[in-house]
């Protein structure tokens, strides 16, 4: 995936003068610098990004559109608005890991939608009269999709600490452990703000599915 994807990415931002030569140059910076750096058109600030995040973005991807190319599409369209619009970034909202997983997670959304609007268009009245009728299937698919917006619209009521910290983890598959050292808080902190939110969640989501809460299975 890595060599599919951040090559174009590279080669459009290297059309502009470079700050940086090795994306393994700033091993010592976090990420609130490496986004200064690509703010001011440094390729290796993004290279180093990339590496730090490009496969939890991916991971995250495909799971939502369950197809590698259009994960990798996903990804593409992530670190080149990264690239573009590196000032789209507030840093007062939340760690750049939880704007970068949120944001691959709706251009992932968005991607599904678009695939599956162009599939309605591309098919004929004819092949629907002669499709056997789907039934239980498709109320299956319609009870997920609520789920799932009920879900993400849960999470948008948390406190900003406590939805950043269930997004790494659910969206992005990060550890506790390695949550507290992406957005420099205390191991202790963030078992305390996943414990809360989760309580939280549930109580905002009583009685669907039972009251059971699979965020796991959640893009």
């Amino acid at each position: 995936m890595k060599t599919a994807v951040i090559p174009s990415i590279v080669r459009t931002a290297r059309r502009r003068p470079a700050l940086g030569d090795d994306p393994n140059a700033y091993p010592g910076l976090d990420d609130r610098a490496l986004i200064g750096r690509v703010s001011e058109r440094d390729p290796a600030a993004l290279e180093a990004l990339y590496g730090r995040y490009g496969r939890p973005c991916f991971s995250l991807a495909r799971r939502v559109v369950r197809d590698e190319q259009h994960a990798q599409d996903v990804v593409q369209e992530v670190f080149l608005t990264v690239w573009r619009d590196a000032g789209r970034f507030d840093p007062a909202r939340g760690s750049f890991a939880s704007w970068l997983l949120t944001m691959t997670h709706h251009k992932s959304v968005d991607r599904v939608r678009r695939e599956e609007t162009h599939r309605k268009r591309a098919t004929t009245s004819d092949l629907l009269d002669d499709r056997p009728d789907p039934g239980p299937a498709v109320q299956d698919e319609a009870w997920s999709t609520l789920r799932r917006e009920r879900v993400r619209q849960a999470l948008s009521t948390l406190p900003a600490p406590q939805r950043e910290a269930l997004a790494l983890a659910y969206f992005g598959g990060y550890t506790q452990r390695e949550i507290a050292g992406l957005t420099d808080t205390p191991l202790g902190t963030v078992k305390t703000r996943m414990l809360a939110g989760m309580k939280r969640l549930r109580t905002s989501l009583t009685g669907l599915n039972d009251g059971a809460v699979d965020l796991e299975g959640t893009p």
